[in-house]
């Protein structure tokens, strides 16, 4: 039987110990018996007090719910707790395959994918390769200029990474019978990019964008001095044994590709947005991603700054796109924070979706607890806030207070013609 907490300033004493002692709670000593007041909490009311933190069976059930809720056509839950791993599949790995996912399903990250190239931002900014205030310029195409804010303002590797340099959402809509995750190529993005005029100066808006991490991505490449997905390889997959996890799927992994119920295009490489949005996972390899960042003992760990919360949206003049998951109260490289930073119930996050996925990164890392959850679209029609749901999992397996619904619900994506993508969240 599941137990409720009940804050110990806002307990009806009173009316508790008129039901456990009507004369103590008629005297005078009501008022100055608090050790008594708890002690008789303990003994009458000890279920209120005694709720533990839910089992993996616990939350693979949940998950169950979270699936059928869903509409999806399959659904994959990893979750990470300490030592703890479990690893769970719903549904069906594609319309009437009567096989349910399993820890080898191939999944579509989308902008979970910004995480890594966080990492490595980090990473090579620790090395000195790149450093957080450096100017794309410095890493621009020879003849390609950089749109600059008033006063020569400059966009900045940290600024791409927190949402914050000014660019749009996208170069345009994906071309027609384009596959995901395809486009924009580099040379598009790096024609495109002189034309713009920003829709904020850098560093004083929040705006989601997927081509700022694109562009990220290649800053990140020229630093290093080789490609974006050599870079990833080395760096990240490779030191974590995450051999599923490429830009680059073979058959086998394509053959291994969750589909949902509609028609999402191939299977092929997607080097052109490594970045932003264009990996291939697997949940085995999201174990191995969620004890990294979660720093689980005998892992390897990354490196703190990394989760560092740069900017509280209050300072910014707007934030846009950030709250899929709930309303910010921190943003950092890639990641947002959601939740009072001050409270335990905080939770570092990523959503993604596109290409037929929702996908889904969300951190207790006080409590080194995390789940991944990957849902594909079905034909069914949600009947739940994903996002919210998986917050609220965390919790229970954190054993800690639940947070709230976000305070403008973000409408679901509206399905559009084939040839217009829908767009990365």
């Amino acid at each position: 039987m599941e137990t409720a907490v009940i804050p110990i300033s806002g307990f009806p004493f009173k009316r508790f110990l008129l039901a456990a002692n009507p004369k103590l709670a008629a005297s005078r000593s009501f008022a100055t018996a608090p050790v008594l007041i708890c002690a008789l909490l303990l003994v009458s009311a000890s279920p209120l007090c005694a709720q533990q933190p839910i089992s993996l069976d616990e939350a693979a059930l949940r998950g169950q719910t979270i699936y059928q809720q869903s509409g999806g056509t399959g659904m994959v839950l990893v979750v990470v707790r300490n030592h703890e791993v479990m690893v769970k599949g719903y549904g069906e790995t594609a319309p009437g395959s009567g096989r349910a996912p399993d820890s080898a399903s191939e999944i579509r990250l989308c902008s979970l994918s910004k995480v890594l190239a966080a990492d490595l931002l980090n990473k090579l900014s620790a090395e000195g390769k790149v450093a957080l205030t450096d100017p794309l310029q410095r890493y621009a195409p020879r003849g390609k200029l950089v749109p600059e804010g008033p006063g020569n303002t400059q966009i900045t590797l940290f600024d791409l990474a927190t949402h914050t340099s000014g660019l749009p959402r996208e170069v345009s809509a994906y071309p027609r019978k384009t596959p995901h995750f395809t486009f924009p190529s580099h040379a598009v993005r790096w024609d495109w990019l002189p034309k713009q005029e920003l829709k904020a100066p850098p560093g004083t808006a929040a705006l989601y964008s997927n081509v700022g991490f694109d562009l990220l991505g290649d800053a990140l490449a020229t630093g290093s001095h080789m490609p974006y997905a050599k870079l990833l390889h080395d760096r990240i997959l490779q030191p974590l044994d995450m051999w599923d996890t490429t830009l680059f799927p073979t058959v086998d992994q394509c053959a291994r590709l969750l589909q949902g119920s509609g028609d999402d295009g191939p299977c092929t490489s997607t080097e052109a947005s490594g970045a932003s949005g264009g990996v291939y996972s697997t949940p085995a390899d999201m174990v191995k991603l969620l004890e990294y960042l979660l720093h689980v003992p005998g892992s390897p760990a990354q490196a703190p700054a990394a989760q560092n919360v740069y900017l509280k949206p209050a300072a910014l003049k707007s934030v846009q796109g950030l709250s899929h998951a709930g309303d910010p109260t921190g943003i950092g490289l890639a990641w947002v924070q959601i939740g009072d930073p001050d409270s335990p119930s905080a939770l570092l996050e990523k959503t993604g979706g596109g290409a037929g996925f929702t996908t889904y990164i969300a951190l207790s890392t006080s409590h080194q607890t995390g789940i991944f959850a990957a849902v594909t679209d079905g034909k069914g029609k949600s009947e739940i806030d994903f996002f919210h749901e998986c917050n609220t999992l965390v919790a229970a397996l954190a054993n800690v207070p639940q947070l709230p619904p976000k305070v403008r619900p973000i409408p679901a994506p509206k399905r559009r013609a084939k040839h217009r993508r829908r767009p990365q969240i």
